[in-house]
C-alpha cells in the first residue's frame, strides 16, 4: 500500500514539474498601417484562469493581418502590407521561445495584392500564401532557418459570381493543406468554388492538378475559411456572405456536400450578418463559427457520427468584428481576435458540452485581427 502511495504522489510530482515547465503563447497579428507602430504582439496564456500576459512585441512590420506557426513552432510566418496596392508580401520571424520574442528573418513578395492568409505544408517545407484583391495564390520554399525563397508557382484567377458589390471577380481568402499535404484547398469567395490542387512536395513546382480543379459551393455564399476535422474525413467551410457553414465527405482531394447550416438566426437581414471563422475542438466534437456585424458572437455546434452539426447555442465574443479565433492547444480555451474594438478576449470553454463562457479576461489590442495559439516546452 505504502509502494503504490509513493508511486502515485511521485507520478503527481512528476506530472506537475512538466506542466509547469510548459507555456502556452499566444500570437496576435494586427493592421498598424505605419510600420513605426506595433504590429506582432506576443502574450503568455495562464491556461488555468485564462489571462493574457504580455511577453513582446514588434513594430517594422506593417499590416501582419494573419499569420501562422511552422510545424515545430520555431518559425511565424505573416502576410504584410494588405490592402496596399501592388505591395503585397510574407514575411518569417524566428520565436525564441525562452524569452518570448520574435525576431524578422526575411520577406518576399506575394505577387498580388492583400495578401489575407498564409499556410505552411505539414513537412514544414513549402509555405502558401492567398491574395484577396488579385484573386490568386502564391507557393513559396522554406529554408531549414524559416527563410522564405522566391515564389516558385502563382496562379490567378478571374471569374466572380452573382454579388456585383462582393463578387465581381475572384477574391481567394484562404490556402488550406489537406491533414496529409496531399492536396491544397482554395476558398474563393468571389467565384463561389473552393479550388483544389495535389501537392507533390519533392517537386520543383509542388502544384499540380488534381482530381477536380474546383468544388462548386452554393451560389451567392461566398466561402472564405476551410477546417478539417482531426479525423480527417469531414472538412467544413465557412461562407462569407450567406453566414453558413458547409459540411462535406473528404477522401483523396474530393469533397462531397452533405450539410449546409446557417450560423445565424433565419429571421436576419443580410445586413446584420457576416461570417468569418471556423474551427473545431480538439476532441472533434464540437465545432465553432464567428459571425461579425451586428451578431459578434460564436455559433457552437456538435459534431455527431457522420460529421453532421446541430446547433446548441450562440457565446458573445465581447467584442467588435471577431474577424478570426483560435482554440488553445489544451482545448480549454477560445481567445477572439476583436478588429473593430481593438480588443483579444478569452472564452472558457465547457469540454463536455462544448458550451462556452466569458472569463473576464481580454486586452486591448489596436486593430487585431489574428490570433494563433502554442505549447512550447
Amino acid at each position: 500500500m505504502q509502494f503504490k502511495t509513493g508511486l502515485s504522489l511521485l507520478l503527481l510530482i512528476l506530472f506537475s514539474l512538466t506542466a509547469f515547465a510548459q507555456k502556452t503563447y499566444v500570437f496576435f497579428g494586427s493592421y498598424n498601417w505605419d510600420k513605426t507602430e506595433k504590429g506582432l504582439y506576443v502574450y503568455a496564456l495562464d491556461t488555468v484562469s485564462g489571462r493574457l500576459a504580455k511577453v513582446s512585441t514588434l513594430s517594422n512590420v506593417l499590416n501582419p493581418s494573419y499569420l501562422t506557426l511552422s510545424p515545430g513552432g520555431g518559425f511565424v510566418y505573416s502576410v504584410t502590407d494588405s490592402k496596399t496596392p501592388d505591395a503585397g508580401s510574407v514575411s518569417s520571424y524566428k520565436f525564441d521561445a525562452a524569452k518570448g520574442t520574435l525576431s524578422f528573418i526575411n520577406s518576399q513578395l506575394s505577387q498580388g495584392e492583400n495578401p489575407v492568409y498564409v499556410a505552411v505544408h505539414p513537412g514544414g517545407e513549402w509555405l502558401a500564401a492567398a491574395n484577396y484583391t488579385q484573386g490568386s495564390v502564391t507557393v513559396y520554399h522554406l529554408g531549414t532557418d524559416g527563410t522564405i525563397g522566391k515564389p516558385v508557382q502563382n496562379f490567378q484567377y478571374q471569374e466572380g459570381s452573382v454579388n456585383p458589390k462582393r463578387q465581381e471577380k475572384s477574391h481567394v481568402h484562404a490556402a488550406v493543406f489537406s491533414p496529409d499535404g496531399n492536396y491544397l484547398f482554395l476558398p474563393d469567395l468571389g467565384s463561389d468554388k473552393i479550388r483544389c490542387y495535389s501537392f507533390h512536395q519533392n517537386a520543383v513546382k509542388p502544384l499540380q492538378g488534381g482530381p477536380l480543379p474546383f468544388i462548386p459551393t452554393t451560389t451567392g455564399g461566398g466561402p472564405r475559411h476551410l477546417a478539417f476535422h482531426p479525423n480527417g474525413k469531414w472538412a467544413y467551410c465557412m461562407e462569407e456572405i450567406a453566414g453558413a457553414v458547409s459540411v462535406y465527405n473528404y477522401a483523396n482531394g474530393t469533397l462531397q456536400p452533405v450539410q449546409r447550416v446557417f450560423t445565424h438566426p433565419e429571421d436576419l437581414k443580410s445586413d446584420d450578418y457576416e461570417g468569418s471563422d471556423v474551427h473545431i475542438s480538439p476532441d472533434g466534437k464540437f465545432l465553432y463559427a464567428s459571425n461579425r456585424r451586428k451578431q459578434n458572437n460564436i455559433a457552437i455546434y456538435s459534431i455527431d457520427t457522420e460529421g453532421q452539426l446541430t446547433l446548441l447555442a450562440y457565446e458573445p465574443t465581447h467584442g467588435e468584428h471577431p474577424r478570426t479565433f483560435t482554440i488553445d492547444p489544451s482545448g480549454n480555451f477560445i481567445i477572439v481576435a476583436n478588429v473593430n474594438s481593438g480588443t483579444a478576449t478569452v472564452l472558457k470553454r465547457d469540454k463536455k458540452t462544448g458550451l462556452l463562457k466569458y472569463t473576464g479576461h481580454k486586452v486591448s489590442i489596436k486593430n487585431v485581427t489574428t490570433v494563433q495559439a502554442r505549447v512550447y516546452n
